[in-house]
């Protein structure tokens, strides 16, 4: 049965070697501008001393969920500068903060060209089901190959990883928002565009939000795989745990991840609930 083997990994790799020399000077470019993008973010964190960047942390806090949440974010963001993981979480941050960025960016506008049109929808589905049932781990090998050892490929990998939930919830908030407003904005004259960013857009914005909560989420999970290419920050750390055997460490590293993503989740779980449909919905 050899002679029937389909040469699905050559074909990839010629795939790869032929994007290379292509789109080299174009990988080149994203290379730096993602490389640029998360070593200053990562600067700018790091700036303030820890103690001053937790109370700016705790002040966002109470804005987004009050008082009560801020105090225990103070709490548990304390706890990583105690057990000395606090550059490392600031590095993963920025990394969480770009790929979200990028991901956001990609992701509501194709969400909302497949609520717009099957035909989009019926070819986004597939690949959306291929991005997420691949294993996370494969998506570093090309972007190693294409983007060299480093912050990059996680960076890379993380946005491929993350994009799912972002693009497949936006087209359901659009969807969902009910025919008969829409509707009402065709017979007063109103243009697609307007309709889109006056009526849907503000309606489906729970949801929209819902989906790059998960973003967040999925990137926060993906990030420490990026420690398995050089990504720094707590991937790093838990990297270094698993060949050393250092439980503590581990521990550590990954009680640091499990602060930041509990966090992240509640913040922008509170902003997509200040949404006036959000408020509305509460109230009825």
């Amino acid at each position: 049965m050899d002679e029937w083997r389909i040469p699905v990994g050559e074909w990839t790799e010629e795939a790869i070697d032929w994007l290379q020399s292509v789109l080299g000077p174009v990988f080149e470019f994203v290379r730096e501008v993602l490389l640029g993008a998360y070593e200053n973010l990562a600067d700018l964190l790091q700036f303030p001393a820890a103690w001053v960047m937790i109370l700016i942390l705790g002040g966002l806090g109470v804005l987004a969920r009050g008082l009560v949440f801020g105090i225990g974010s103070i709490v548990a963001l304390l706890l990583i500068q105690l057990m000395e993981q606090w550059p490392n979480a600031m590095q993963t941050l920025a990394l969480v903060i770009v790929s979200v960025a990028v991901a956001g960016v990609l992701t509501v506008p194709i969400g909302i060209l497949a609520a717009k049109s099957r035909m989009v929808s019926s070819i986004v589905r597939p690949v959306l089901d291929f991005m997420q049932t691949m294993p996370p781990l494969v998506y570093l090998i090309p972007a190693v190959v294409i983007f060299q050892v480093g912050v990059v490929p996680g960076i890379i990998a993380t946005i491929i990883f993350a994009m799912p939930p972002g693009i497949r919830l936006t087209e359901l908030g659009i969807r969902q928002v009910d025919p008969e407003v829409v509707e009402a904005g065709h017979a007063f004259g109103s243009s697609p565009g307007k309709i889109l960013r006056h009526i849907q857009l503000p309606l489906a914005l729970p949801t929209i939000m819902a989906g790059i909560n998960q973003v967040i989420m999925l990137a926060l999970s993906m990030v420490v795989l990026a420690g398995f290419v050089g990504g720094p920050g707590l991937g790093q750390e838990v990297l270094s745990a698993i060949s050393r055997v250092d439980v503590g460490l581990g521990m550590e590293a990954g009680l640091s991840v499990v602060i930041l993503a509990i966090y992240l989740d509640r913040v922008t779980a509170a902003l997509g609930a200040r949404s006036a449909v959000a408020r509305q919905e509460q109230v009825a």
